[in-house]
């Protein structure tokens, strides 16, 4: 694509102050890199993809709330993790965290635990321990 072709679409990097670097080609036909803030496409598939994201936040926010799943599911979907990053983070197995995610268990934790999962989610104990969905 040459540079002066490069679509400067509306899309969501440009509402967050972001612009995504790609390869075109300058009036010389050398490769070159130029900064772009997107195109439909890319847009649509950015829109769909924080569409599933916010739709899995909302299931886990109502599953704490219906108390068939602990807060660390909730805090895990909104901070865009899965339970193998959030396992490197806290420093656990995953089948810790995974049984963590359970309310029965979480109701258990030690502050010593929980401060390792609210540093994660950049929150504080007590809000992790209060959330309620």
């Amino acid at each position: 694509m040459k540079k002066q072709d490069l679509p400067q679409d509306e899309s969501n990097l440009k509402s967050a102050n972001m612009t995504e670097v790609l390869y075109v080609t300058d009036e010389n036909n050398n490769y070159t890199t130029a900064n772009s803030t997107g195109w439909e496409a890319k847009k649509a598939a950015l829109d769909e993809s924080l569409a599933l994201i916010n739709e899995r936040i909302e299931e886990a926010r109502q599953n704490v709330a219906n108390n068939t799943a602990s807060p660390i599911v909730y805090f895990m979907e909104l901070n865009k993790m899965d339970m193998q990053v959030l396992a490197a983070y806290v420093g656990m197995w995953q089948w810790r965290v995974k049984r963590h995610g359970k309310p029965k268990i979480f109701k258990t934790l030690s502050d010593s635990v929980l401060k390792k999962y609210a540093d994660a989610f950049g929150i504080s104990v007590d809000e992790l321990k209060n959330f309620k969905g």
